[in-house]
């Protein structure tokens, strides 16, 4: 087991866009991190990254990386349908493992990844970097002080209509590419009831506003899958629409739709009867700028209605989340986007299009 007091010994898998861009320059900044090696099946593309960064061993498979006894935990950006198969390997290896969101397509594979967790000495996070996003950590202790006081939330909105996630990338960081194509991504991951006309779709659905769903619970204080889908309304593309849930006994609404909006259109706001609490996210890509916070208070016989604005600690909700789990790793603190707590997620979401799918004809 690691200590306080050393850093982890740690490998990356995947070097593609959100490797390169996020993930690796993120950990490999970090005192907390040992940056061993790398797994990349396109050997070419693996050799220069690691050389840019310094990383001495450069893996062609993850089952390589899972073999070897120095790395003590993995970080892992796949596609969809893939990654979850990568963490579950490394579970059973022992390794500690932070993944790229969804954990899973299917909640069979959730639940399995989750009890594997059980049984190992490895533990996994997974990356719902809004959680460490410095603003949304502020509303989340007003939030819990406010219910503290006895106010309990009326409603709440997740208004996600995206727009160009990569705005504001960091172009000091370059990406390299490769010639050679990536190995096929597994096709019998997805749920077995679902049609297969539809799982592109759901997986656009579900690695996009899965941030605003567990956003949403983790706002609201579910932390033991108190949620569930009251109506589902999607449009035919199956991305664009309204979601209605049910979270630890609040009404709320996810809003989902792609727009050419030239940065990032994303809020959550949660209502009371005296006020409400909202944060913006900012664009994704933007370092060292946390989500905005405005607080309105209704009017007392003491004073006006008031709506202010408070400034959270600037940082990187992407970089936030490495801190965490190297950190969480070196203390054996339990992680704030566990194993256990994301197959509420993956459950919702196919609850969510199994209702959709009833629409369609």
């Amino acid at each position: 087991m690691n200590t306080k007091n050393n850093p982890v010994r740690f490998a990356y898998i995947g070097c593609g866009f959100v490797g390169q861009k996020i993930h690796i320059p993120n950990f490999s900044s970090l005192p907390e991190c040992d940056f061993l090696a790398i797994a990349e099946p396109r050997g070419d593309l693996g050799d220069r990254v690691a050389k840019r960064y310094g990383i001495p061993k450069v893996y062609k498979s993850h089952e390589e990386i899972a073999a070897d006894p120095d790395i003590e935990a993995v970080g892992v950006s796949a596609p969809y349908t893939l990654q979850g198969l990568i963490a579950h390997d490394l579970l059973r290896a022992g390794k500690h493992v932070f993944m790229e969101k969804p954990m899973a397509v299917a909640v069979k594979r959730a639940e399995a990844i989750s009890e594997t967790e059980r049984s190992s000495s490895g533990r996994l996070m997974v990356g719902y970097m809004k959680r460490y996003d410095t603003g949304n950590v502020l509303v989340k202790k007003h939030l819990d002080e406010w219910r503290a006081t006895g106010e309990r939330p009326v409603f709440a909105r997740a208004h996600g209509f995206g727009g160009n996630w990569v705005y504001a990338t960091d172009p000091n960081i370059p990406f390299e590419n490769s010639n050679i194509p990536p190995p096929p991504a597994p096709a019998d991951e997805f749920p077995e009831w679902m049609p297969k006309k539809w799982r592109g779709p759901y997986a656009d659905y579900l690695q996009q506003w899965t941030h605003n769903l567990n956003l949403l619970r983790f706002f609201l204080g579910d932390d033991g899958g108190k949620t569930s889908v009251k109506s589902v309304q999607l449009d035919s593309d199956g991305l664009t629409g309204i979601v209605v849930l049910e979270v630890n006994g609040v009404r709320a609404t996810i809003e989902s739709a792609y727009t050419g909006f030239h940065s990032w259109d994303e809020h959550t706001k949660v209502y009371f009867k005296n006020g409400w609490l909202r944060t913006g996210a900012p664009p994704l890509m933007q370092k060292e700028t946390p989500g905005t916070v405005e607080i309105y208070r209704s009017a007392t016989d003491d004073r006006p209605a008031q709506l202010t604005q408070e400034f959270a600690t600037p940082g990187w909700a992407y970089r936030e989340e490495a801190k965490h789990f190297l950190q969480c790793i070196r203390s054996g603190a339990p992680f704030h986007s566990s194993a256990a707590d994301t197959v509420h997620d993956v459950r919702l979401f196919e609850e969510i299009y199994r209702e959709f799918i009833k629409t369609q004809k």
